[in-house]
């Protein structure tokens, strides 16, 4: 039987470079030695467990990370003798050494925390590869390293899917340095990508005493900075609290006045609450409710035990114990040498469980966890060499390659401890909330999680309700924005010189609406909907047109019946009075033909206040376009027979044979049916049709004819308008021909309200929209008609009825000049 003792390295930092207030170098955080007794404890159970390395015993040996380089020197040097060209000698009880024939030459290096760089760079050394690696390969030698914390990107993942959830977008930061790459890419990319800005950014500078006074005016900025900021949420990337906790010591000294309240801290990077001894009396209130990410980690049967029955009786190897019980306990160890009793001399009888839980945690933490995984990573790792396929191939003769170990022969704990291609540690991220009680106790409370191997959507979980704010927030929800969020109905519009997440919250435009918070813009209805009162939301367009139901409908169907019956009555008095000589004089038939044209005109008007139809938009403006052709070319008829009446009445005029009844009928017919001609053109080839207006109207939808083709509707207007000059022409200048009953002049009038009518049409319908545009068309056609009536008509009724006695044959020959 051959038996073993393997030694492996731990380079590990447990102190802190220099104190302000003892003014001394390398204090102890006493907090971190539960990571010394987490490895002793792991090294222990190995070595208790005959079936995991039968024949083995377990050790280790530990190098003051503080001390550099020299420790660096000094993992490759004989015992207790520091060779500068790593000469690897004596056998050291080194794993390095004890498994010079098992692997080859191979070192296997515990590495921990910020430790992971130095032995990276230490074992990629020329001299050093050369010898303890069979091949120069980096790629090879990066198979030696497995880190046994995630990487950084993890952390800054957790932080960024935290700030999202509660909508943290405007955050302060405090960092120790530059942060290194990772987290700059952070805040300079990330952040921008997911819509948070930076309020502040701040680096931490070291506190010494001999420059106490210029860090204690820097502190003071920092403080009123970071109790001014409307950020409610901090950012921390420190590898301890040391710098943060003299910030918020300051109240404390009554070097400030007041107290940062409302802040919500997030540790940016895997860190506990520690204190020094002196710190025992400082207020650590406003870290309560900090939030931060650490490495899955559970209890481990029998660990709190070992932690109760640690003493410095019991624990005379440990070489840390000494620092750590004086300064925890505020005790010294008694001298044996010396016989007299010295005041406060340690008595064995201090109990850890009595430390308060910035001093020392019996819970174990994430950090603690993690270097009880890589132990027994280590020991699974020999196993798997010794005792498996690759030390039969050993036997054989072959050589053995630590790149043929597979992932389920590291296994720690019952956890599965996988890697990633670049060898990057994938594990589960517990994030928790940090409870100090009024008493000053502190509690780590587990409120969420991050699973990398769960999917996108549920990566991340957390539970608000578990979460303890920060007092001042009275258990509300915190809050951390430049702006307050618009609510629905507004927009944000960026604020000149500032961040983007800084803006100012606009009231949308009338026609659009915004139905969330904090949107960039608004958004327009579909055609068929519009904003509701507080524009919300999109309400459905109620489909309506000019109808007989709506004042300006009923307006307009009275005035139609209005003027029509007035035709009516006008019609019916030509009628009575047929006989008459004002009547004959002025050509019955053209008198009637116009009248019933016109009573024609009032009527077609209503078809502009039919629900519109296939049908009726056909007959809208065709039958509009030819009835008034009709009406005009008859008065175009009744001034070219006042003028041809008088110039016959001329000795020897031929004008007496074309005065009569058929060129009346053939000056109304060639009229009209040109007009016929061009509505029949406009209908089979671009014909009238329904349609929906969604745009002139906010709240509804107007159902309306449209022309089909314009060119068509302004050629039946310019027709129109063509036979109303024409008959203006002609009457303006026979105004002035000698005769009682000469209605030249009337003619002129009228025709001159009709143009000015159809004139002013134009700019206004094309000016107007919906069911105004309707409207200024029956209107149009109300006015053109109605002054027609009255102009030409009004005056004859007025004689026949009021002054029936100028109604006779004399008054007809008599002559005005």
């Amino acid at each position: 039987l051959f038996f073993h003792r393997v030694n492996f390295i731990v380079l590990y930092k447990c102190r802190i470079p220099f104190d302000i207030v003892s003014n001394s170098c390398c204090r102890v955080l006493t907090k971190y030695y539960q990571h010394i007794l987490t490895m002793v404890f792991a090294v222990m159970k190995i070595n208790q467990d005959l079936q995991l390395l039968p024949n083995i015993t377990l050790g280790f040996k530990i190098y003051d990370r503080y001390a550099g380089y020299h420790a660096k020197m000094e993992l490759f040097s004989n015992e207790n003798r520091f060779v500068p060209n790593y000469n690897c000698g004596i056998l050291n009880k080194l794993i390095s050494a004890a498994l010079y024939d098992l692997i080859e030459q191979n070192v296997i290096v515990l590495t921990y925390c910020e430790t992971n760089n130095m032995i990276a760079d230490t074992l990629t050394k020329p001299r050093v590869r050369n010898r303890f690696f069979p091949t120069g390969s980096l790629q090879y030698e990066s198979h030696f390293y497995y880190p046994m914390v995630p990487g950084e990107e993890l952390y800054y993942s957790g932080i960024i899917r935290l700030l999202l959830h509660f909508r943290w977008t405007w955050v302060g930061i405090f960092t120790k340095g530059l942060g290194g790459r990772m987290f700059e890419h952070l805040i300079f990319s990330m952040f921008p990508i997911h819509g948070i800005c930076i309020a502040f950014l701040e680096k931490f500078k070291p506190v010494y005493i001999n420059n106490f006074f210029d860090n204690l005016k820097w502190l003071v900025e920092m403080f009123h900075l970071l109790v001014n900021s409307k950020a409610k949420v901090i950012i921390i990337k420190d590898n301890n609290l040391l710098n943060l906790r003299w910030l918020l010591r300051l109240p404390e000294m009554e070097i400030v006045s007041i107290k940062p309240k409302g802040k919500v801290l997030i540790m940016a990077s895997q860190m506990g609450l520690a204190s020094f001894f002196y710190q025992k009396s400082w207020d650590i209130q406003d870290l309560h409710g900090a939030l931060t990410f650490a490495t899955y980690s559970s209890e481990i049967t029998g660990f709190q035990h070992f932690l109760q029955t640690r003493n410095h009786f019991s624990s005379k190897e440990d070489g840390f114990i000494k620092n750590v019980w004086e300064q925890a306990f505020a005790c010294v160890f008694p001298n044996l040498s010396e016989n007299k009793e010295t005041e406060g001399v340690c008595t064995g009888r201090e109990k850890l469980e009595r430390l308060p839980g910035t001093f020392f945690e019996m819970r174990m933490t994430s950090h603690s966890y993690s270097i009880y995984n890589a132990v027994y990573a280590v020991a699974q790792a020999l196993h798997a060499m010794m005792f498996g396929q690759q030390h039969r191939q050993k036997l054989n003769g072959r050589k053995l390659n630590l790149q043929d170990l597979q992932p389920w022969q590291v296994i720690c704990v019952g956890d599965k401890i996988s890697f990633d291609e670049n060898r990057e540690l994938i594990a589960q991220l517990d994030m928790e909330n940090w409870v100090i009680f009024p008493n000053q106790s502190f509690h780590r409370v587990k409120v969420g999680k991050l699973d990398p191997w769960a999917a996108e959507d549920q990566m991340f979980t957390i539970h608000e309700e578990a979460i303890s704010w920060p007092s001042t927030f009275n258990e509300m929800l915190p809050t951390s924005m430049c702006t307050e969020s618009c609510l629905p109905g507004y927009f944000k519009k960026k604020q000149e010189a500032k961040p983007f997440c800084c803006y100012d919250c606009l009231r949308c435009p009338k026609e659009k609406m915004a139905n969330q918070k904090d949107m960039d813009d608004c958004l327009k209805c579909p055609e068929d909907q519009y904003p509701n009162k507080n524009q919300t939301s999109c309400i459905l367009k109620k489909i309506t047109f000019l109808s007989f139901e709506e004042p300006m409908g009923i307006s307009m169907v009275v005035l139609v019946l209005f003027f029509s019956l007035c035709t009516i009555m006008v019609l019916k008095t030509f009628l009575k009075y047929h006989h008459t000589p004002i009547v004959k004089a002025n050509n019955r038939n053209l008198s009637y033909l116009l009248l019933i044209s016109l009573l024609l005109c009032f009527l077609c008007s209503l078809q502009f206040l039919i629900i519109p139809g296939n049908i009726i938009c056909f007959l809208r403006q065709i039958s509009f376009g030819i009835i008034f052709s009709m009406a005009v070319s008859s008065v175009l008829a009744k001034t070219i027979t006042v003028v041809l009446a008088f110039m016959a009445t001329k000795p020897g005029s031929r004008m007496q044979n074309w005065v009569g009844r058929r060129l009346a009928i053939s000056i109304v017919l060639s009229g009209s049916l040109i007009q016929i001609g061009i509505c029949m053109v406009w209908l089979f080839t671009f014909p009238p049709f329904p349609d929906l207006d969604t745009q002139s109207e906010i709240e509804e939808i107007v159902l309306q004819c449209s022309e089909g083709s314009s060119v068509m509707f302004y050629c039946v207007l310019g027709y129109m308008g063509f036979l109303a000059a024409a008959s203006f022409t002609v009457a303006f200048f026979s105004r002035n021909l000698p005769s009682s009953f000469n209605e030249a002049k009337y003619l002129t009038f009228s025709m001159l309200i009709f143009c000015s009518v159809w004139l002013s049409f134009v700019p206004s319908y094309l000016s107007t929209k919906g069911k105004y545009m309707v409207a200024v068309e029956v209107f149009s056609i109300l006015a053109s008609s109605a002054g027609l009536l009255a102009c030409i008509y009004f005056p004859k009724c007025y004689i026949i009825i009021i002054r029936p006695e100028l109604n006779n044959r004399e008054q007809l020959i008599k002559r005005k000049y």
